[in-house]
């Protein structure tokens, strides 16, 4: 699971957008937190960073939602392959076990 998230941060400061956004160590944003809020509303998402790595993202709560809404339905996204000859199959296998 490491190196998934070794390219998610690699991937996260290589992005030009991530770039532009105004960056907080973790003390300071702890200290301003009604800035960091308050800027993430008005400017856009906060980069909160520990020992200089990012490690989260503070989204304004209407954006976060605009995210979270998918922009087309499972069936809207497979029917542009109709009729690309693609094959899918649903596997009848049984589910594999999980301890909880």
């Amino acid at each position: 699971m490491a190196p998934v998230k070794a390219i998610w941060l690699d991937w996260l400061e290589s992005t030009s957008y991530f770039s532009e956004m105004k960056t907080w160590p973790v003390q300071d944003a702890k200290n301003q937190l009604s800035q960091v809020i308050e800027l993430a509303r008005t400017e856009g998402p906060q980069l909160i960073t520990r020992h200089g790595q990012p490690v989260v993202v503070v989204v304004a709560a209407d954006e976060f939602k605009k995210l979270r809404t998918p922009k087309e339905t499972p069936l809207e996204f497979f029917s542009r392959f109709k009729g690309a000859g693609l094959e899918l199959k649903r596997r009848k296998d049984l589910p594999r076990k999980m301890a909880l």
